[in-house]
């Protein structure tokens, strides 16, 4: 690199989308990630959602196949995703979620999502915005497996 060269020339690799660069009805896709088990033994470790269908293999009693993960674990996955790839160095907040559990989730499996953006309202200050949207999550085999909406308050560009 030469020492003229101006930094405003260079582009910072994974910021996110300024609340400008968005538009109602845009779509974006996460990466994919698989749900080890691990991951489920650190999760109901560290939040302490040690209950019996999480901890003991064989207490499902064949209602799922697999080793179950937690409804958050998922969600903390995808949204770990959307930050990577949407929203790093732009989010301000995250304001409102609703989510819908819609089919299990289990060790192996390999989860992404669907984003669509739903809504954008400008705040009258500090050039923000309140920016909605609508998340799907499916597994490996293209099966939906969560839905959610989310509400998040987005950085304007400088």
């Amino acid at each position: 690199m030469t020492a003229d060269r101006n930094a405003d020339d260079i582009k910072q690799l994974g910021q996110g989308y300024y609340w400008q660069d968005l538009a109602v009805g845009q779509r974006f896709q996460t990466f994919r990630r698989t749900v080890t088990e691990t991951d489920i033994v650190n999760f109901i470790s560290v939040t302490g959602m040690l209950e019996t269908i999480f901890i003991d293999a064989t207490y499902a009693h064949g209602a799922i196949q697999g080793r179950p993960a937690p409804g958050g674990l998922t969600y903390g996955l995808i949204e770990g995703l959307i930050m990577q790839g949407m929203v790093q160095g732009t989010g301000l907040a995250l304001l409102e979620v609703h989510k819908k559990m819609l089919a299990p989730v289990v060790a192996g499996d390999t989860i992404w999502a669907e984003i669509e953006v739903t809504s954008i309202r400008p705040t009258s200050q500090h050039n923000r915005a309140v920016v909605a949207s609508v998340i799907e999550v499916r597994n490996q085999h293209g099966k939906p497996v969560m839905a959610y909406t989310a509400t998040r308050m987005l950085a304007g560009r400088p």
